[in-house]
């Protein structure tokens, strides 16, 4: 089945924590409600994926733990990241 708009920043692992903590069902709801990725005339990084970073916004609001301490072995990229994520969501 070929990718759809509904699958945009979806690339995380089939049995990863993210997957967890956003649901399908939920991110059916969430994923339209997003911006779009912002062009990077300059190229850059790759970004890490809208879903698994709206996970790490969830476990860390979830936890109580401090943006920084996120662990990056769960793969929902850094504290910073999520912040940032989370601030410019909040923007648009």
């Amino acid at each position: 089945m070929p990718p759809t708009d509904l699958d945009r920043g979806t690339a995380v692992g089939p049995c990863s924590m993210a997957e967890h903590l956003v649901t399908d069902e939920l991110w059916m709801f969430i994923n339209p409600l997003l911006p779009p990725e912002p062009p990077k005339p300059y190229g850059g990084r790759p970004r890490v994926p809208d879903r698994a970073t709206l996970a790490g916004i969830i476990y860390i609001l979830k936890s109580g733990i401090l943006w920084g301490m996120l662990p990056k072995e769960l793969d929902f990229g850094s504290g910073v990241t999520c912040w940032r994520r989370l601030r410019d969501w909040q923007k648009a």
